[in-house]
């Protein structure tokens, strides 16, 4: 697929190009983290020999910055980068997450699910059913990036409609939409993981996975039909010169067996059990889950939805694996959630250097110290802070065209833009939401995005003249489109005070 994507870039925009160039001569991010760790420790030094500090927003102490190179900070260095590593509050609630997602995926759940979603869907919504499914599709994290894009192919041209729009669709589908949902998801927990410790710069403030959830609900049907219309209006209408030339039959690869069928039905019928079980315990006003007020909000419920998602996961994975054959006896279900894990090795590698990045740049004073002044000098401008965090959407826009990894690319800046925005009165939930709206809406114009190699390998299959530039100009519309409709209605929805979710 690589050859492909080289082949691929022969006639797309100047810009385009330098922007892949840049993108392709960066560092792995585990060693982009490292080198900001040597950054930051020289910058460490040279503000502290300034002798610069700052006034505390919240206790109204002096603070100084502290050297990382001087040997207070070398006892430091040593002595906490276990503790950095372990306490890092994503990887354990990641880990916890993969556990039930990957026996979902290794007992084959996620894709039939997928499967029998795309292929049943009436043709009058076979669009919307795309960009549904590819949403919530992102429960399976990046195995959505495997099925959706040629499903969604198939079931265009089993419409007799233009297949190559369908795999765009489908791509879209995945990658733009990649953060919403209408569950609590993987990537809202490591994203408010890294709030969190961001947000403890300025003052201890535990951001919830389920932080965004309320915006969430709303995002999902908005971009469900946002999307449907500029497939359906203009993407199809204006690329069906790009004719098939090969037909692909849906073959036993992208069928769902009858096995599968029943175990689906089962499967079901097992969700609403949990949910009904689980909604007896929760209604009661004197629920032990609700709080003194017998309220939801703060509450235990939601300080424990990580253990009841992870619960709600495995019991499905376990009722459509026996059902299907994939979970033979009592023992298959410990060694696939162990098999599952292996798949994150890369990440706890990654996490390593991040917690120290994260963990040294709070020690330092230089968090403090940046967002202080930062918040100082934005005061000043005549900004409000619905214009501030729209150029803040902006930038976090353009630099996913670079670091495509969404989780990196937040380790970065929310050490910087959480504190600050903090200092100017908008909660970390807010600033979280909207640099997720502007990450995932550019994914798709990313020319570091990993998986565009592979979405134009599929589109070869019926059109080996689709080149990377006819692809582009297919997906730009829709990253500017989605950026702004999205964008604009969080910004709205920010103005009228109305909360991204559980505060």
């Amino acid at each position: 697929m690589s050859s492909m994507y080289s082949r691929t870039t022969a006639h797309p925009s100047n810009l385009i190009q330098r922007i892949e160039r840049i993108g392709d001569k960066l560092p792995h991010p585990f060693y982009l983290f490292i080198y900001l760790c040597a950054v930051i420790m020289v910058l460490s030094a040279l503000v502290a020999a300034a002798g610069s500090s700052v006034t505390h927003p919240g206790n109204g102490s002096e603070v100084a910055v502290r050297s990382l190179l001087s040997g207070e900070g070398l006892v430091y260095i040593l002595s906490s980068t276990v503790d950095n590593f372990i306490s890092f509050k994503p990887l354990g609630l990641v880990l916890c997450m993969m556990l039930a997602v990957g026996l979902m995926q290794e007992v084959g759940l996620a894709d039939a699910a997928i499967k029998a979603s795309l292929l049943n869907a009436p043709r009058q919504f076979v669009t919307g059913t795309i960009f549904l499914v590819g949403i919530i599709g992102n429960l399976a994290s990046d195995a959505a990036f495997i099925l959706v894009p040629p499903l969604a192919g198939i079931v265009f041209a089993a419409t007799n409609r233009n297949p190559i729009v369908g795999i765009a669709a489908g791509f879209v589908a995945v990658a733009a939409g990649f953060t919403a949902n209408i569950f609590i998801a993987g990537t809202d927990v490591l994203l408010s993981g890294i709030t969190t410790e961001a947000a403890a710069i300025v003052r201890e403030t535990e951001v919830s996975p389920a932080a965004n959830w309320y915006f969430m609900l709303i995002s999902v049907p908005l971009l469900v039909v946002v999307s449907t219309l500029i497939t359906d209006k203009y993407i199809e209408p204006r690329f069906s010169s790009l004719h098939s030339r090969e037909g692909v039959s849906i073959g036993q690869d992208y069928g769902v067996s009858a096995k599968d069928k029943v175990a689906l039905k089962w499967t079901l019928a097992a969700a609403a059990t949990y949910l009904g079980i689980f909604l007896l315990i929760l209604l009661p006003t004197d629920s032990p889950l609700r709080n003194a007020e017998g309220g939801l909000v703060p509450s235990p419920f939601l300080s424990g939805i990580i253990p009841v998602i992870m619960g709600f996961f495995i019991f499905c994975a376990v009722v459509f694996g026996t059902k299907s054959g994939a979970i033979q006896r009592a023992d298959d279900v410990p060694r696939l959630m162990a098999k599952s894990l292996k798949t994150v090795g890369s990440y706890i590698v990654l996490v390593f250097v991040i917690a120290q990045f994260i963990a040294w740049f709070n020690w330092s004073n230089l968090a403090i110290f940046i967002a202080v002044n930062g918040a100082e000098w934005l005061s000043d401008l005549p900004l409000p802070n619905l214009v501030m965090l729209a150029l803040f959407m902006v930038l976090a826009g353009a630099m996913n065209l670079i670091v495509f990894s969404g989780s990196a690319q937040w380790a970065i800046m929310a050490p910087v833009f959480i504190p600050l925005f903090m200092l100017l009165g908008v909660d970390p939930a807010n600033t979280q939401m909207a640099y997720r709206i502007a990450d995932t809406t550019t994914n798709i114009i990313s020319p570091t995005n990993p998986y565009i190699p592979m979405v134009l390998a599929l589109i070869a299959r019926y059109n080996p003249e689709v080149r990377f530039g006819t692809f582009l100009a297919m997906m730009l519309p829709y990253a500017l489109i989605l950026f702004s409709a999205w964008g604009a209605s969080f910004l709205l929805y920010f103005l009228l005070g109305l909360p991204v979710g559980p505060m």
